[in-house]
């Protein structure tokens, strides 16, 4: 059993380590904060969506948005598309799965929000489909993905991809980028 630990705590690190020392990453992560600093300045919102694992950290990044990070301030307006049950399970009935997030894009986004997609493998269809909505509508795009050959890498503004294939590891890296999204946007405003 320990040794299990410290595989899982081993792998951790490795990734860690190999997003610190990526230079294209961090470049990325650099110009998505820009963007998520641009947005909340300017008084648009930021819409955020994932699917099982990855709808808890739209959830949690959303939190650290409206609630604080580590800064009192006042509250920035985020929007989790996947919070609303009734609205997802209305929409998956009359228009499918695929579509619970790009019709609520419909929706909500306006010319200057932001949409912010979780998806470890870079292919849910229905995160596919909120981002071409979200493009159409005149709103900002970005994808917090895993290493593979996923199709939202290229379709975003800003493509965030851990450079990793286990779910587990995408998914603790995105939290953590996720936060030092908050931290820096929180030193500038």
């Amino acid at each position: 059993m320990k040794h299990t630990i410290k595989q899982r705590i081993a792998e951790s690190i490795a990734v860690h380590e190999a997003l610190l020392h990526d230079d294209e990453q961090l470049e990325m992560i650099e110009r998505l904060a820009n963007a998520v600093i641009s947005v909340i300045s300017s008084g648009s919102r930021i819409l955020l969506c994932g699917n099982g694992g990855s709808a808890s950290d739209a959830l949690h990044i959303a939190g650290e948005l409206v609630g604080r990070f580590r800064r009192e301030r006042s509250a920035w307006s985020a929007i989790v598309l996947n919070a609303d049950v009734a609205t997802m399970t209305a929409i998956a009935n009359d228009y499918g799965y695929e579509n619970v997030f790009a019709r609520q894009v419909e929706a909500h986004i306006r010319p200057g929000d932001l949409l912010i997609g979780f998806s470890t493998s870079g292919n849910s269809e229905n995160i596919c489909r909120a981002v071409l909505k979200a493009r159409e509508l005149g709103g900002s795009t970005a994808v917090f993905t895993g290493n593979g050959d996923g199709r939202l890498r290229a379709m975003a503004d800003f493509s965030i991809v851990v450079p990793a294939n286990v779910t587990a590891r995408i998914q603790e890296c995105h939290i953590l980028i996720g936060h030092i999204i908050c931290e820096l946007a929180e030193e500038r405003l």
